[in-house]
């Protein structure tokens, strides 16, 4: 073992098949496809880039910077170093990012899309700033140790710092990439923020153990999800307004997703009136799942069977689930 886990996963491919894409773009984006190869090369850079800024093994890095390749590539790096990541949503307000951000107590804190520009060569999309040297090799991290912190929505109070180790993050892609039943020739069309669980962790890992490739839209726009759906797309990743607007669609048709093998929701409840609709217009049952930013992925309706609207399905192997009725506090 070279790095973390997942790492490991990444390195190896890169060995394996360095010119095979991991991101991809649309063919009105001027960006180039980012191999394998160039993956593991531009996150050695990042990594460099924070170690010349004292960033060291167990530090946060806190990140609040727009959804983008970048933002994946900072994350992986920071991993790369034996720090722990901490994205924030963009969209908080000053005093909350403030109070996160003190909670956090980073070594390095990027704010905005100049924080993180200061780390990459903006001209040249992909080009992070010359260092000289050439990046060292991963540090190596054990499955139990912190990969990163999501702050979870805080319903019960102030938002609370979740730890989810390097184990954690593996396990569960290679999981999903079997359940879910990834190859190497799948895309998952991406268009999630990646400061949240499910697009930085669950549609990312996944495609990066399974070998497969990202074509990454930065952003939801019904639009540019059915023209990636009708070239590269295979999966869709998503959550149910994702499905909401698609229906809304009229060029979203049932032609359109037979070239799709699996549409996928998360991160909250997909109403059975919209599970029957997709149906009816595609042919096609979502497949719900069910997670937590503490856990990654903890149930999901079957690939091949009975797919249930209103239901998350079964635990993922190597996961237990008990109900508790919330009338009994003191139930074991």
């Amino acid at each position: 073992m070279t790095g973390s886990p997942l790492l490991d996963h990444l390195t190896r491919r890169a060995a394996q098949a360095p010119d095979a894409p991991l991101f991809t773009f649309p063919a009105e984006d001027a960006r180039a496809a980012i191999s394998a190869a160039r993956t593991v090369e531009l996150i050695g850079m990042f990594a460099e880039a924070l170690q010349r800024e004292g960033v060291g093994v167990g530090d946060r890095v806190v990140a609040q910077v727009p959804t983008s390749p970048e933002s994946v590539l900072l994350c992986l790096a920071t991993q790369w170093t034996g720090a722990v990541f901490v994205p924030l949503n963009p969209a908080l307000g000053t005093d909350e990012t403030a109070l996160l951000v003190d909670d956090a107590d980073p070594t390095v804190t990027l704010l905005g899309a100049d924080a993180l520009a200061t780390l990459v060569d903006v001209a040249h999309g992909y080009a992070v700033a010359a260092t000289g040297v050439d990046p060292a090799g991963p540090v190596h991290r054990d499955a139990d140790d912190p990969a990163a912190i999501i702050y979870t929505s805080g319903t019960t109070g102030r938002p609370k710092g979740a730890i989810v180790t390097h184990g954690n993050l593996a396990s569960n892609a290679e999981t999903l990439a079997v359940t879910w039943g990834f190859t190497p020739d799948d895309v998952t069309v991406h268009a999630l923020p990646t400061f949240h669980a499910h697009g930085l962790f669950v549609a990312v890992n996944t495609a990066l153990v399974a070998g497969s490739s990202l074509h990454f839209l930065g952003r939801f726009d019904p639009d540019r999800v059915i023209d990636a759906l009708a070239g590269p797309g295979t999966v869709l990743m998503g959550v149910p307004t994702f499905y909401t607007r698609l229906l809304a669609s009229e060029r979203f048709t049932r032609r359109l997703a037979d070239g799709v093998r699996l549409f996928i929701s998360g991160s909250a409840p997909l109403t059975e009136k919209v599970f029957h609709e997709f149906e009816a217009r595609t042919g096609q049952r979502i497949l719900e799942r069910y997670g937590m930013s503490e856990t990654e992925m903890i149930a999901s309706n079957p690939l091949h069977g009975t797919r249930v609207a209103g239901t998350v399905g079964f635990a993922l192997p190597g996961v237990d689930v008990r109900i508790r009725l919330d009338d009994d506090p003191d139930r074991p």
